[in-house]
């Protein structure tokens, strides 16, 4: 197969070839969309997709499902960085959920621009390690408001179940006549 040329008109034959060579090694099907894919980005490049998405921090110690994640809400964290938003979403890219109470709310009043935050974070059905937890809390450093100070709670999930347990118990009743001896006179 020949590809165009973008050489010059008064390119050598040898230019000519080795254009031609060139454009047959380099023609290797890439499917861009799949790259730029956090879903479907192979896990040897996710983290020059997080780069290219300008993440702040990356791990190769968290589990897969968090680098995807946060490769996901990269942009959307960015977008609202400095809002109590960009917390929450942040705090959800780690598979965690959070409670955050802003000063005005808390009775009584808390200091001006300080929030406390109620963190909840379970890795796979087990709590997390504090490694785990400080990356988070940095990334919480990070995203929320500059001026902002917060107090930090960990929160644990425990999940339990009631079961309902019958038991059989064989039983014979008999009726019983109970009659009181005749009372005998006193002397």
């Amino acid at each position: 197969m020949t590809y165009p040329s973008i050489l010059p008109p008064a390119s050598t034959d040898l230019e000519k070839a080795l254009e031609q060579v060139v454009a047959r090694l380099l023609d290797i099907a890439v499917l861009v969309r799949d790259v730029w894919s956090p879903s479907n980005c192979p896990i040897a490049l996710l983290p020059w997709l997080a780069w290219g998405l300008s993440l702040d921090n990356w791990s190769s110690d968290w589990p897969e499902a968090v680098k995807r994640e946060r490769v996901r809400k990269a942009i959307t964290i960015a977008r609202q960085k400095g809002t109590a938003a960009s917390v929450r979403a942040v705090v959800q890219s780690f598979g965690g959920s959070v409670a955050i109470r802003e000063w005005w709310q808390m009775t009584p009043k808390g200091d001006p621009y300080s929030f406390s935050l109620v963190l909840n974070l379970d890795q796979q059905g087990a709590p997390a390690s504090a490694a785990f937890v400080d990356q988070v809390i940095a990334e919480v450093s990070r995203a929320k408001p500059v001026r902002s100070h917060f107090t930090f709670t960990q929160g644990v999930t425990a999940k339990a179940g009631v079961g309902l347990i019958a038991a059989a118990r064989p039983t014979i009743y008999a009726r019983l006549s109970c009659v009181a001896p005749p009372e005998t006179p006193a002397p």
